[in-house]
Order: structure tokens, then C-alpha cells, then sequence
């Protein structure tokens, strides 16, 4: 059902209550999400981002709830990732006279998704669009996430329309962030800035000066997945501020895979010696839990200590993807571990730190290894370990 965001301001986007991976089999999704856009009426009637194809019909009968759709006089594209534009092409066939209003890296990708030849206006920061009484303010923001993204600001009504800044991947049953669990929610919108804008957490604080110096009321906060922030609005721009800084918590976090229990036992010991100094410490089995989550976990660390023993002189392919991710995400203000058992060659420790080296993260302690199944000995050099990296945390 469409939903009144603010006067003359309607959401008419879809709730996804089934997503459970995006972008491919990439981000685990396991609340679901929403696919925002919004209608805004003045003088001009002016339509705000679109929803994934599969829902174009839905989106279209959301808007003519609303208005008929030939009286929307301009459409606006945030941002071309086709779970915001996957509609433009089926409104597009239905409207004649509307016009198309992107950043001029919102030129190149819509035609690059859709090799429509639409008619497009590229604005740039600073540029407005008077609609009546009110007026629109476009503010380009590149690389967040996409190098086309764009912001758009409401004068009149004080909304800022942010596309996948803000945002969350949230099905709920109320579009507005007071009327929805509040762990969750946090969740959600922690769980996607890590995932989705960690890597341009220097941009993300340049966006949020540039926002500020704009000095303008900000009375609602309307991103394209998730709830709308109408309650204390800035306080998800506060978070993303706090975020962009990676500031680690007073925790290690130890992740591992395990053949035949023996790194496993490992992780436990090491887990044990972490609490022993009064850190927070998780114990986690990467080959069993979501590897989104586990991000998260990473964020959140001052440590984090990896396990594999050693397979094919290399690590477990199930902590492959770990690694990749801590170079891609780029985390900041992380020291690490490694460890392992291993029987014959026990290459596992020197690839994960390896890979630490190239993620610019710096080693908590030397890697330590086991041959075979752990003793009594190295149980308690585990537990010792575990002491070492408890410590670094505290200090």
C-alpha cells in the first residue's frame, strides 16, 4: 500500500519479503529488503527512483493510487543498479512527456543496463529543479556505492533522498524507523555498511561535511532499501560517521575452519585465554555461518584471529573468501592472527598472514601452529596465545 511520507510526499515502492541474497549470491539478506521510491507533488509531479522488474506492475499501480501516471512531469534515476531502475523501462514505454533527470555517470549506466534511448538531463552538485513550492537540491555522491549514485534533497519539505546511503535490507510491516524493532533495525543497517560502503568509508565522511555545510533541515531521511528515518532522523548520519571511522571494540574475534577437530580445538583454547584477560571474544566456525555476518564480527574486532589447517599447501577454500574480503573491504584499525594444525607441510599459517600483509593489517603475534591433534602442551600454549592477543586489545 502507498504510504505518506511527509505533505504532497508518498513512498510507492515494494517490500521484498522473500530476498534473501543480493547482488548476486554476494550479501545474505536474511530479513529481506524493500526497493523505496517516491512520488513527490507540487506544481510538477516529480517521480523518485523505481523498484526490481519483477515488480514493475505493483509499482505502477502504487504510483496511479496516487496520479495517473502521464501527469508525472519528471523522473529522477539516483543511481542505475537495476534493483532501483528495473521499472524506468516499462514507464518509460508509458510515458511521453516526462523528463529523465540523472548525474551525468548516471548517462553512461542506464544506457550501459538498458541501451534505451531515453531522453537525459545530467545534473551535477548544486543544481535545482523548482517545482512549485518546493524545490530540489541534487547532490552527486560517487562511489556510494556506485560511481553514478546521487543524492537528492527536498527544500520546502526537508527530505533527503539519499538512494543507498542510509539504507538497510529490511522487509518490515511499517516503512518508518520508530515503528519497527530497534535491534534489528541497527543490525541491518550495520550489517550494510559494512558490507556494501566500508571500502569508501573516507568518502562517506567527506559526504556527511559536505552535508553538513549545506545547512539545511533535514526532517526525513528517505533511502531506496529499508525503513524511512523520520524519528531523530540524524541519528543514522551520526552512526555513519562513527562507522566511516572503524574504530575497533575492546574484542578479538576467532574465526576458523576445521578438518578433524584439531584446529577447532585450537580456536576453543585460544577463545578461553582471550576471556581470561576480561576481552570480549567470539568463537566462530566460518564454514557454518553467514559470511556477511561474520564481516560484521570483523568490523567490530581490534583482533582478528584466523584458523585453517593446512590443505593442499593452503588454507581451507571455505576461509578463501574471508581473505579475500579483508583486502576488499579495506578495514582499518585490525591486527591479526593465524593458526592452525597442519601434518606434513603446514603452509595454512604463513598464507593467512600473507594475506594480512596485503590487507595493510598488522600481526597481533607470530602465527601459531600444531602438528596433528593438539596435547596438553599445546592446548595450553593455545590458551597462552589467546592471553597474548587478550592483552593487545586492552592495552
Amino acid at each position: 500500500m502507498v504510504e505518506k511520507v511527509k505533505e504532497d510526499v508518498y513512498w510507492v515502492g515494494f517490500v521484498d519479503w522473500d530476498k534473501r541474497e543480493f547482488h548476486g549470491h554476494e550479501l545474505s539478506t536474511h530479513r529481506g529488503t524493500t526497493y523505496n521510491s517516491y512520488l513527490v507533488l507540487d506544481d510538477k509531479n516529480v517521480l523518485i527512483d523505481s523498484v526490481k522488474s519483477e515488480f514493475t506492475e505493483e509499482w505502477l499501480n502504487k504510483i496511479e493510487e496516487v496520479l495517473p501516471l502521464e501527469e508525472i512531469d519528471y523522473v529522477i534515476g539516483n543511481h542505475a543498479e537495476v534493483d532501483h531502475s528495473g521499472g524506468f523501462p516499462e514507464l518509460f514505454d508509458r510515458l511521453e512527456e516526462a523528463q529523465f533527470i540523472t548525474s551525468s555517470r548516471g548517462a553512461e549506466t542506464f544506457p550501459g543496463h538498458y541501451g534505451e534511448d531515453w531522453d537525459l538531463q545530467t545534473v551535477e552538485t548544486g543544481d535545482t529543479l523548482d517545482i512549485g513550492e518546493k524545490t530540489m537540491t541534487f547532490v552527486e555522491a560517487p562511489m556510494l556505492h556506485w560511481p553514478d549514485s546521487m543524492f537528492v534533497y527536498l527544500d520546502g519539505a526537508n527530505v533527503l533522498f539519499p538512494n543507498d546511503a542510509f539504507g538497510q535490507h529490511y522487509a518490515t510491516a511499517h516503512r518508518f524507523n520508530d515503528q519497527v524493532n530497534q535491534e534489528e533495525l541497527w543490525q541491518e543497517a550495520l550489517k550494510y555498511y559494512v558490507n556494501i560502503l566500508t571500502p569508501f568509508s573516507a568518502l562517506v565522511k567527506r559526504k556527511i561535511e559536505e552535508l553538513e555545510e549545506l545547512d539545511v533541515p533535514v526532517d526525513v531521511i528517505a533511502p531506496s532499501h529499508g525503513v524511512i528515518w523520520r524519528e531523530e532522523p540524524m541519528q543514522i548520519v551520526e552512526k555513519y560517521a562513527q562507522w566511516a571511522e572503524q574504530e575497533a571494540e575492546e574484542r578479538v574475534v576467532v574465526l576458523y575452519d576445521t578438518m578433524w577437530e584439531a584446529t577447532r580445538k585450537m580456536a576453543d583454547e585460544i577463545g578461553r585465554g582471550v576471556a581470561e584477560t576480561g576481552a570480549d571474544c567470539k568463537v566462530l566456525p566460518a564454514a557454518t555461518s553467514d559470511r556477511n555476518d561474520l564481516l560484521v564480527e570483523i568490523f567490530k574486532a581490534a583482533v582478528v584471529a584466523i584458523g585453517s589447517p593446512t590443505l593442499n599447501n593452503g588454507v581451507l577454500p571455505t576461509i578463501t573468501p574471508l581473505l579475500e574480503d579483508l583486502r576488499g573491504l579495506g578495514f582499518k584499525n585490525k591486527q591479526g592472527a593465524a593458526f592452525g594444525s597442519y601434518g606434513w607441510s603446514g603452509e595454512s599459517i604463513e598464507e593467512i598472514e600473507d594475506h594480512f600483509e596485503k590487507s595493510k593489517i598488522s600481526l597481533a603475534a607470530e602465527g601459531l601452529k600444531c602438528k596433528w591433534q593438539p596435547d596438553d602442551e599445546d592446548l595450553e600454549r593455545c590458551r597462552e596465545y589467546g592471553r597474548k592477543l587478550g592483552k593487545k586489545v586492552l592495552d
